[in-house]
């Protein structure tokens, strides 16, 4: 056990001071053949794999198709995993990019599904044996095998398939701390809220949930998106025109804060819920009613420019910028998240649209996809 977590640890440190490859590579390559009788396995994992690799961060094009990248060694507590799925979502854009910074190289993705192929004592004290089926959230899922924790695993239903469990984990989730606990009960079940982008992925699930929940849902989405936003079962559809070469709808084709106001006489909403960013931060902001939330949780359109907390001042309202990893804190709630989202998957009042799948030597071509605003429900890599 010492052994492998020294190996890993070189590992680490190799690829920080930029070592040849092989050298890291070596290193997984002996854990791997050294490692105890007790880390339970499939017979046949590699010591290398195939990953999209980010070694300098860019456009699209920086996501580079690795052959032989090692296989990740696990520790105590963890598991191997064998990856069928990875999905692909704008915050995976976003560390490419260097928005949100990263340690280079990295590989990409932080959603998965697959099969566990190795495990540890301690996920096997958990339940976990090879062969399990499973979905996760954890960086370098655009791998063939990913190290997991197995506090972070997320058992998946007999009659759930990976594609759909995979898109669960970061949109489903992210779609369910949203609607249930980001706007700290500032809404109600009966009270308007409004979700932009509803023709897409996250706030396609919003939508779907805050009618679950019993909220009024407003939603807006694009022309070309307009039937995938009525499917959701919104009350309101608010439709704007398209914004050519974008991942969002042109904001400025129509009056959205005049119709709100309409659609709720005059009250505005008591919850915005937005992944938009920069494109409708004033009309999130402007629609909302007396003590209500703005939610903004992306930044498809650039980021939310810093604005004087004085402009909440009108109607005493409320911001807040959460993150998944603040509404997953632990094994219990996060089991609690994704125990809803399969209930509601399984009765049939949750549907999820696997809108389109690529293979993983097509990385580069699953991101351009999805930031040029084609997608109207989840895209993966199939690895």
């Amino acid at each position: 056990r010492h052994f492998l977590a020294a190996m890993l640890s070189f590992v680490r440190q190799s690829a920080a001071r930029q070592l040849p490859q092989h050298l890291a590579r070596a290193a997984a390559c002996s854990a791997m053949k050294h490692a105890p009788a007790a880390f339970r396995a499939f017979s046949d994992v590699p010591t290398t794999m195939k990953a999209a690799v980010v070694h300098e961060t860019g456009p699209a094009s920086a996501l580079k198709i690795e052959a032989a990248w090692p296989v990740p060694v696990i520790v105590d507590g963890q598991v191997l995993v064998k990856n069928e799925f990875a999905g692909i979502n704008f915050i995976d854009t976003y560390h490419r990019s260097g928005l949100y910074k990263r340690e280079l190289p990295f590989v990409g993705g932080q959603e998965g599904g697959g099969v566990i192929a190795a495990v540890t004592p301690k996920a096997e004290a958990m339940g976990f044996k090879v062969g399990d089926r499973v979905a996760y959230s954890v960086f370098q899922t655009y791998a063939e095998y990913t190290a997991v924790p197995a506090g972070k695993l997320q058992p998946v239903p007999d009659k759930c398939g990976l594609d759909v469990a995979t898109a669960c984990v970061v949109q489903g989730m992210t779609a369910h701390y949203l609607i249930n606990s980001a706007h700290a009960n500032l809404i109600q079940p009966g009270e308007w809220c409004l979700i932009h982008g509803v023709g897409g992925g996250t706030c396609q699930w919003a939508a779907q949930m805050a009618k679950i929940k019993g909220y009024k849902v407003i939603g807006t989405t694009s022309k070309s998106k307009e039937a995938v936003g009525r499917a959701t079962g919104v009350d309101e559809l608010i439709v704007c025109d398209e914004a050519p070469g974008t991942s969002f709808e042109d904001y400025t084709s129509v009056d959205i804060t005049k119709r709100v106001m309409e659609i709720t006489n005059g009250e505005g909403v008591k919850c915005v819920v937005d992944g938009i960013g920069k494109a409708t931060m004033d009309i999130s902001i402007d629609s909302l009613a007396r003590r209500g939330i703005f939610v903004s949780f992306g930044n498809a359109s650039g980021a939310v420019p810093p604005f004087p907390v004085l402009r909440l001042i009108a109607k005493s309202a409320y911001v807040t910028r959460p993150k998944l990893l603040d509404y997953t804190v632990d094994r219990t709630e996060m089991l609690y998240r994704s125990g809803d989202i399969f209930k509601w998957l399984g009765d049939g009042s949750l549907k999820v649209a696997i809108d389109k799948t690529f293979a993983l030597d097509e990385a580069s071509k699953g991101h351009e996809y999805l930031e040029a605003g084609k997608s109207t429900g989840k895209v993966l890599y199939k690895i």
